[in-house]
């Protein structure tokens, strides 16, 4: 009896740590590329892609040029911009155009764009003639775009088809394509009228009419829609594909649920970043110069606003003087004012950039906010009176005092709150950014503001 076996080829998960990395990159210098390709062999592309992008830009390309093309088009996509962008200057022509011509439309796009224009016209010219027509149409949207994250290779069957056309067009492509979700119904003048799932291919007979099962209630964008606004609505209609369409409802393409994902984990680094007034594109840059030059003005900017709040506090030296107990809660003051402040920011940026936050609902949403601050503030006034008269001695710190600085405190808290949540709607009305609303100018504004009724109602109290 013939002992059949079924060869099943897995791909295992690595921990990129440093004893790997000095292994490789021992290996690297003295040329063993053999048993480098003995360790890559059965990994994952992403995997070879992490060990790259922590090599030095020297290694990281000599372990480059050992992949094979198939290999090398998966992890191209996967590098660091650094990385990707050291590689591609040190390679030749005709490797970036066989390792272009294995990629997807969506991939290949993204990286001809990357390439100086006459490597990508070179590239252009000698991939696959239909592959070369579809990058080229894909390039002419912005980047973070609809049109800028698709794939043109989806399938589709003209709505007077078959299921057995259907089935047909899948098997052709079933190699071509990573992902197939669906089947997309077009008319003969290329609109989209529906889509089928898979699994109506399986469960109706080969001779019944697509235009019967398909599906009509679809949901799609246009090329020019922000891919923000596509993951928001892939999210919000739990999709894994949606389909890209001109004013017309020509099909243009698709975007799948992986393209999604790197679209989030962009987004979210930029809004970080943002936070801190900085670009991804800044701090990518190997100049420690460029960087400096960036983060600067806005460390000069809280200087500058922390020099008025010294001002500030010149003003009320009559008070400190007298009341010295005054000076040790400026610090309790000014954090959590600021805490207040950028955690109201932070949150509201996030429910704008999720859609969360309607014209109609602004008010609403500021009274939650209120409310939170309120229950907040009472929490932390009653935890500061206990504190400063279990602490302190009631010569030091008299009960009226411990009273008038919880009061304090939750006005604060309160006030703070409500700016910290103003600020992104209002930048949001004028068309700006709402990310830079948790910049430091929140918590500095918050710290002199904070201060300002802190030493008033200081001032007010002992002079009543």
């Amino acid at each position: 009896m013939a002992n059949n076996k079924t060869d099943i080829v897995m791909k295992s998960g690595l921990q990129v740590d440093k004893e790997l990395l000095e292994n490789i990159s021992h290996l690297l210098e003295i040329g063993a590329d053999k048993s480098i390709l003995n360790i890559l062999r059965d990994l994952h592309p992403a995997d070879i892609a992490e060990i790259i992008n922590n090599l030095n830009l020297d290694n990281a390309e000599k372990l480059f040029s050992l992949l094979d093309t198939e290999t090398a088009s998966d992890v191209l996509p996967e590098l660091d911009e650094n990385q990707r962008e050291f590689i591609l200057k040190k390679i030749d022509k005709k490797t970036i155009t066989d390792i272009v011509d294995e990629l997807k439309t969506d991939d290949a796009t993204d990286i001809v764009s990357e390439l100086p224009e006459n490597v990508a016209e070179h590239v252009l010219d000698n991939i696959d003639k239909e592959d070369s027509e579809d990058v080229k149409k894909l390039l002419k949207y912005p980047e973070d775009s609809a049109g800028g994250i698709m794939t043109s290779d989806f399938v589709f069957v003209h709505e007077s088809g078959t299921v057995k056309d259907a089935i047909k067009e899948v098997r052709k492509h079933a190699e071509e394509f990573d992902q197939i979700y669906h089947i997309y119904v077009l008319t003969d003048d290329e609109k989209l009228v529906g889509i089928v799932q898979l699994k109506s291919l399986l469960t109706n007979p080969l001779h019944k009419r697509i235009k019967s099962i398909m599906e009509k209630d679809l949901i799609y964008v246009t090329p020019d829609i922000d891919q923000e606004e596509v993951a928001n609505i892939m999210d919000k209609y739990d999709l894994v594909a949606i389909p890209v369409v001109d004013k017309n409802r020509v099909m243009l393409g698709r975007i799948t649920i992986d393209d999604i994902i790197e679209v989030i984990q962009e987004e979210a680094s930029e809004d970080l970043q943002k936070i801190a007034g900085l670009s991804e594109e800044q701090e990518s840059s190997d100049s420690i110069f460029q960087i400096s030059r960036i983060r600067l003005p806005w460390l000069l900017m809280v200087l500058i606003l922390e020099i008025i709040n010294g001002l500030l506090l010149s003003t009320f030296q009559a008070t400190i003087q007298q009341q010295i107990t005054a000076t040790f809660f400026i610090p309790v003051i000014m954090a959590i004012g600021g805490s207040s402040g950028n955690q109201a920011a932070v949150v509201m940026v996030r429910s704008l950039a999720l859609g969360e936050v309607l014209h109609s609902k602004t008010l609403k949403r500021l009274l939650k906010e209120l409310g939170v601050a309120l229950l907040n503030g009472i929490a932390c006034a009653i935890i500061i009176l206990l504190a400063t008269q279990l602490v302190f001695s009631s010569n030091e710190v008299p009960l009226s005092f411990s009273l008038l600085l919880s009061g304090t405190l939750l006005i604060i808290i309160s006030y703070a709150t409500l700016f910290g949540a103003s600020i992104p709607l209002i930048l949001k009305r004028f068309g700006i950014d709402p990310a830079v609303a948790a910049s430091p100018l929140v918590s500095t504004a918050n710290d002199i503001f904070g201060l300002l009724i802190y030493f008033s109602l200081v001032t007010l109290f002992y002079t009543a």
